[in-house]
């Protein structure tokens, strides 16, 4: 039976952090793991060559090493110390022929702030000479100063003076550490010395063990540094000779890809097809090899997935505060940390304008990867006429001297064959390079994976954000390679010419794009702003003007074609806006998050235009009360409004004319009241203070009886009134509540 995997358990011996496999009771139990000679250990190292690497664009790559192993042994990897953390995160060892996978070890080491706080002086936060000669309280030193001579003493403490900075009268006074110490016998046994620590020239520390243990904190600060290698030791028990397989993860440079792009050149360019010009895409893999490690010979395979990976220090013994509690008498609940779910989306692709499902695609791309060089996707009379041109050009006598240019035709038939299929691999697509590949250590490689024809045509490309007075010569392809094309720069050939650099994105198959790769100077552009808002339409709903107002935007660009022997197709990026409806233009022939693409046709020597506008419709609603007569009758001559809607606003303007009426009667009632009552108030003033035999007495009672009949009829026809006001606002809202007029 084989144990293809098996799961590790951690143990710590000694001071070296051991992965240990469960022990099982097999023919090999009672066997152990020898110590093999370094030859032999170099040996066995060499057993297990990198063999297998696959590259991912997210910066790590996953590694194979296989080999051939004897007996029970031990087989030592090697890797960069920046590695390390990675490969513990990932590593998986597999005995294939019936081993077992003893135990994994590798060198353990404190981080080195806390090997450092472990010696008797720490030297872990790199101390100033006051620091250090505080932790050095209760040590025997022997200090020499620039002028004094030497001290002899113990130290007893570190403390700051202001003293002054020179030997003048005008030296500054400033603080400054002095060091206090306990003279030795001979020197005054007893008395207490401070010298202030600028002074200092040397001093030495005259307890061996201490200065001891300050050499060892800074040997180890020095072998931190200098280590750069670290090795990951594999014992393997079993009999006869064994199959193992080592796999691990690490980080990688991004491997990345660059594109040729060759368009065929045309006898006649007026005549010239330019719907489909076939032409030739040459894809390359640029991969690096950073390691210390040649690549000899190995399968890599490239990924255009994206996993998530990160970093995580797990070489180094971690320590974390433990605060110290009471004994819990409840056992408490640790907490659950729960794994992200995805879900995959469709894989339908659409090829030569049709969609297919994931499996043809699949079929596809298995026959674009089953030779040396992808299958050309062109037709069969381009690919005949193809094959029988680079047969022609075998059969060619050499020439005498070398080439000094090339045609289109030698740029797309020869060059180096791909060396790559393209496959699917659970949800990712990847390359697998179908020869083995050597890199060594440190140097980089160009490795051919895309050979194919695609579907393509010469397009002239406008965006007023590029550029506004002239398009840029293009390219638009579609991925016909039954490959995906990842993101990446493509250098465009026309012809044998080199013609500029484009860049794409992530090209999925039968995916189309655009590419633009030099400035189109023959085609003058000129541009001109379109803008209108204005209302359209006003009608009454629920007694309320509901206006419809439209806002159009838009630009009218103007194309003179100068160049006389050869038309355009031209497409014109419009920017796309939200919530906007196009008024002019036409149907665009395909649009983007932000951007409407319109095709427009230029002929030799003529000029073109295209009128784009956008359109909005806002609608609201508004008392009628906000626009005068005046202004709704301006609307009805405009077209704005209906006669209807005319008529029903002059008799509402009736009704609320007769409610104002009937509020001005209101109010001026109210007010005649206000005014009987002041006079009512004033006679009955003025008859208090006179006497009934006084000859005005009997005048003024008579107005103030007057008075008092004006205020009982006055507040009769306050009654009317308010009755009737009431009864015109009632017959106005019903009118409005119910007015609905087109």
């Amino acid at each position: 039976m084989r144990h293809l995997t098996r799961p590790l358990a951690v143990a710590l011996l000694a001071g070296t952090c051991t992965l240990l496999a469960p022990t099982t009771p097999t023919a090999h139990a009672k066997q152990t793991a020898p110590t093999p000679s370094p030859a032999a250990a170099k040996a066995q190292a060499d057993s297990m060559p990198i063999t297998g690497i696959t590259l991912y664009r997210s910066g790590v790559g996953s590694f194979i090493r296989s080999g051939v192993v004897e007996g029970s042994t031990k087989v030592s990897l090697k890797f960069d110390v920046n590695q390390i953390n990675d490969v513990l995160k990932s590593l998986q060892i597999l005995d294939l022929d019936n081993g077992r996978v003893d135990s994994v070890t590798y060198a353990s080491k404190d981080p080195l702030a806390r090997r450092l706080s472990s010696f008797s002086l720490n030297l872990a936060d790199n101390p100033a000479l006051p620091t250090l000669f505080e932790r050095l309280r209760g040590s025997p030193v022997k200090i020499k100063t620039f002028a004094d001579g030497t001290a002899t003493g113990t130290v007893l403490s570190v403390e700051s003076r202001r003293i002054p900075s020179g030997s003048t009268k005008d030296a500054p006074i400033v603080d400054t550490p002095v060091v206090n110490i306990i003279l030795a016998p001979g020197e005054g046994a007893g008395g207490i010395r401070s010298i202030p620590i600028p002074t200092i020239a040397t001093f030495s520390i005259e307890d061996a063990r201490l200065a001891d243990e300050m050499s060892k904190a800074l040997a180890a600060i020095a072998e931190s540094r200098a280590e750069r290698i670290k090795s990951v030791d594999l014992a393997l028990s079993g009999e006869g000779q064994r199959r193992v397989a080592a796999a691990y993860v690490h980080e990688t440079p991004v491997w990345k890809t660059s594109y040729r792009l060759i368009l065929p050149e045309a006898p006649d360019p007026a005549k010239a097809d330019p719907a489909n010009i076939g032409p030739v895409l040459k894809g390359w893999a640029l991969v690096e090899n950073t390691t210390d490690s040649d690549w000899t010979g190995v399968k890599l395979a490239l990924v255009s997935g994206r996993p998530v990976s990160f970093a995580m220090d797990l070489s180094e013994p971690m320590y974390v505060f433990r605060p110290e509690v009471p004994v819990p008498t409840v056992a408490g609940v640790m907490p659950r940390e729960y794994e992200g779910g995805s879900k995959p989306g469709s894989t339908d692709a659409i090829i030569n304008g049709k969609r297919v499902s994931s499996a043809e695609a699949q079929g596809m791309m298995n026959l674009a990867g089953q030779s040396e060089s992808f299958r050309r996707v062109a037709t069969s009379q381009s690919a005949k006429s193809r094959e029988s041109t680079f047969q022609d050009m075998t059969n060619l006598p050499v020439p005498a001297s070398a080439p000094s240019s090339l045609t289109a035709t030698q740029m797309a038939d020869y060059g180096m064959p791909s060396r790559a299929k393209g496959m699917e691999v659970g949800e990712q697509f990847q390359y697998e390079v179908s020869t083995p590949v050597t890199i060594e250590r440190q140097r980089s490689a160009m490795i051919p994976i895309i050979d194919a024809n695609i579907q393509g045509r010469r397009v002239s490309i406008y965006n007023m954000a590029d550029r506004p007075d002239h398009p840029l010569r293009g390219v638009e392809i579609v991925n016909t390679s039954g490959l995906q094309l990842l993101p990446g720069p493509i250098s465009v050939y026309d012809g044998a010419a080199y013609a500029g650099d484009a860049q794409v994105g992530q090209v999925s198959i039968g995916d189309k794009r655009l590419l633009a790769y030099a400035l189109d100077t023959d085609i003058a552009v000129q541009t001109e702003p379109v803008s209108d808002n204005k209302f359209t339409k006003l009608r009454i709903i629920d007694g309320l003007f509901e206006q419809t107002a439209r806002t159009r935007a838009g630009t009218t660009y103007t194309f003179d074609n100068k160049d006389l022997k050869r038309g355009r197709n031209l497409m014109v990026e419009h920017p796309k806006l939200e919530g906007f409806t196009i008024a002019e233009g036409g149907t665009p022939a395909e649009t983007t998050q932000a951007l409407l693409r319109f095709n427009l046709t230029l002929e030799p020597g003529k000029q073109s235009k295209l009128k784009v506008v956008q359109e909005r419709i806002n609608s609201s609603r508004v008392s009628i009360e906000t626009y005068s007569m005046p202004q709704i009758i301006a609307f009805q001559k405009d077209g704005v409004i209906s006669q209807a809607v005319l008529d029903a606003v002059r008799t509402g303007a009736k009704k609320n004319a007769g409610v104002n009426q009937a509020q001005q009667q209101l109010a001026d009632n109210t007010q005649n009241i206000d005014t009987a009552k002041r006079d009512q108030a004033q006679l009955t003033e003025m008859m208090g203070r006179l006497d009934r035999q006084n000859a005005n007495y009997a005048s003024i009672s008579e107005r103030l009886g007057n008075s008092l009949k004006l205020l009982e009829t006055l507040e009769k026809d306050r009654t009317t009134l308010t009755a009737k006001l009431d009864e015109l606002r009632t017959e106005r809202d019903d009118y409005f509540r119910s007015l609905n007029v087109e």
